[in-house]
């Protein structure tokens, strides 16, 4: 069963019939694959996301704030006049925010960076022939590294998360493992395509300005056209209703987030890239109907979302104003083969 509209994958979204299925493991083992809490229901997903959800409140992300304008700013001053924005910019800004936040050592990143491009391909719903090998082992070799990480902080402490999460004793060390690994993935491969895709609408539109003048709408507008995650799953762990259509338990429900947010119902004219449409007076957050689906609705709700909207604001603002007249030198750049995270593989751009 698929759900394409604003309303059905919202309904889907909030309503606790539709779960994972998920069960964690019934002994603590380390090197046995651990569902992270993305992928599990209550009361499990609860007690993980209540632990870790302390780490990211508004207020404690806030104080990232100048770190991540200063490596935005590093990141600009490095580099030339022509320059791939994926390689350059909007994949290490976001690896390096995400890697100081845990505590894990930055120059680590082209090692890891391989296992987070394989687990986040293992969550398509299709996979290429030879893919869950490839998946498991990259699991394996991720919770190593972790591991190794892990037993450092014991010893030496910091002021990271890491470190933090070694002292909640309610988390096994599967589950501090699976944890660990999905924080680092989700923390940095949907933001990388929040930034490049929304480089790429803004120069395809003459718009770059906007980001410049206020980041806000540009960034909400830019979740709406063109999401990082285009889609998401769930199963009817009972007897469940959709649209006035009956789903029988068991059965798996395919929620194209993509779809929901160019809903005509919802949102006008939903194919014209219009970042006044999240202009204050114009869009009330407050309204659920003006939604749009990017980080998801209901338990599940994306716990990074303060941080992405962050991360991607300052970016795009940085850019527009060091490279107002940036042009595209390719007009079809290439994506990545990734079906639920749609991201471009390449951005070259001239910068003046």
């Amino acid at each position: 069963m698929v759900a394409t509209s604003h309303e059905h994958v919202s309904a889907m979204l909030r309503d606790p019939r539709f779960g994972h299925g998920h069960v964690p493991p019934g002994t603590d083992d380390p090197d046995r694959p651990q569902v992270s809490f993305l992928r599990l229901d209550p009361p499990d997903h609860t007690r993980l996301r209540a632990l870790v959800s302390r780490a990211f409140t508004p207020r404690m992300l806030e104080r990232l704030r100048p770190r991540i304008e200063a490596i935005t700013a590093e990141l600009l001053g490095a580099m030339g006049e022509e320059a791939d924005l994926v390689a350059e910019f909007a994949y290490p800004l976001p690896v390096l925010v995400i890697t100081e936040m845990l505590g894990v050592p930055p120059e680590d990143y082209e090692r890891f960076r391989g296992w987070s491009e394989t687990l986040a391909r293992s969550l398509d719903p299709m996979l290429p022939s030879g893919q869950a090998d490839t998946t498991e082992r990259a699991g394996l070799e991720f919770r190593a590294y972790f591991r190794e990480l892990l037993a450092e902080r014991r010893v030496r402490p910091g002021e990271d998360l890491l470190s933090a999460l070694t002292q909640v004793q309610e988390l096994t060390e599967a589950e501090l493992l699976a944890t660990c690994v999905l924080l680092l993935v989700a923390g940095h491969e949907t933001t990388v395509n929040l930034i490049a895709n929304g480089v790429l609408n803004l120069a395809r539109h003459g718009m770059l300005h906007r980001a410049a003048d206020d980041p806000q709408p540009v960034v909400e507008e830019v979740l709406r056209y063109d999401p990082p995650v285009q889609l998401t799953a769930r199963t009817a762990l009972r007897e469940a209703e959709l649209g006035g259509t009956a789903v029988p338990a068991g059965t798996p429900v395919m929620a194209l987030v993509g779809a929901a947010n160019r809903d005509p119902a919802v949102f006008p004219d939903p194919d014209r890239f219009d970042p006044g449409r999240f202009d204050p007076g114009r869009f009330d957050p407050g309204r659920a109907p003006e939604r749009h689906l990017a980080f998801g609705l209901g338990i599940h709700f994306c716990l990074g979302a303060t941080l992405a909207r962050m991360e991607g604001e300052i970016a795009l603002r940085a850019l527009a104003e060091a490279a107002p007249e940036l042009k595209l030198v390719e007009e079809a750049p290439p994506y990545k083969e990734n079906v639920v995270l749609r991201g471009l593989a390449r951005l070259q751009v001239r910068l003046s």
